[in-house]
């Protein structure tokens, strides 16, 4: 009779274990995923869909809106950029220099992933607006005569408010990653000679790599994705995710709003490897 290896015992074993998550991925993800994937190909004919095999819905998504895919990318990048660096700073003051405080930053910004998406939206906005409280301290001081348009329904608005919602998303991989860092090996190398600097770029940076990756990854896909902050602080038609909400909204026309949401998913992860590539070689010799 024949008899499995060793090895593949313990997997058959669990198999049974991971097969609910695995349903409930196949059926709530991957099917809805590939649903959207075939709608991409049909078209819309009569304000109906249409079972067909066409290339037509992506060639009209580059030929409309490539420049505001490239605007999209280039939003994502300066967002998650920003909230990559903020948040290794404020993860690295957490770890290494706060000290018993350290705790109670890590318990705000626990905190601040509990705080209502919409309710960050409108704060932001009431301080940017035109009547906001930016605009009001700056007239006070009289270093204004009229307020600033350009704090609100630009994209340094979406920069902002999106870079703040992400921080604490950020901040707990990038902690995870420096709490695995042990102490030892931060105090041989000063010991050794090393300034802070080289430190923190020769020791701290390469073992944190993994956090890193993660916090950009997570910033930019949501950045890219969203299409509620642009339309409250960004005058609504800057990013991508406007005009794919519009199409399954008010345009119904769900084939050209699933190939705008892949072409915007490929972009997107074909980006993130190559950033990915870059930060490696970035930081490792």
């Amino acid at each position: 009779m024949n008899r499995l290896p060793l090895s593949g015992r313990p997997r058959l074993a669990q198999a049974p274990l991971l097969a609910p998550a695995a349903i409930l991925w196949i059926v709530l993800f991957a099917l809805p995923l590939f649903s959207f994937l075939v709608f991409s190909f049909w078209s819309v004919r009569a304000r109906i869909m249409r079972p067909d095999f066409t290339f037509q819905n992506y060639v009209a998504t580059i030929r409309e809106y490539g420049d505001v895919l490239l605007i999209t990318l280039g939003m994502g990048l300066i967002i998650a950029l920003a909230t990559t660096v903020l948040a290794f700073l404020f993860a690295y003051a957490i770890r290494f220099r706060a000290g018993r405080y350290g705790d109670m930053l890590l318990f705000i910004t626990l905190i601040a992933l509990f705080g209502g998406y919409l309710v960050k939206i409108y704060a932001w906005k009431s301080i940017l607006g035109r009547d906001g409280i930016i605009n009001g301290f700056l007239m006070w001081t009289g270093a204004i005569q009229e307020p600033l348009e350009i704090l609100i329904y630009s994209h340094g608005a979406i920069v902002v408010t999106l870079t703040y919602f992400l921080l604490p998303f950020a901040i707990l991989p990038i902690y995870g990653s420096l709490r695995a860092i042990p102490d030892d090996l931060i105090e041989a190398a000063s010991d050794l000679g090393a300034s802070p600097l080289q430190v923190g770029r020769d020791v701290v940076l390469p073992l944190c790599e993994r956090g890193l990756g993660v916090a950009f990854l997570l910033s930019f896909l949501i950045s890219v994705g969203d299409y509620v902050t642009p339309r409250f602080v960004g005058g609504g038609a800057s990013m991508m995710g406007h005009f794919i909400e519009t199409q399954f909204s008010f345009g119904f026309n769900w084939p050209k709003g699933s190939a705008m949401s892949f072409t915007l998913l490929a972009t997107s992860l074909a980006l993130v490897i190559l950033c990915r590539a870059l930060l490696r070689r970035m930081l490792r010799p």
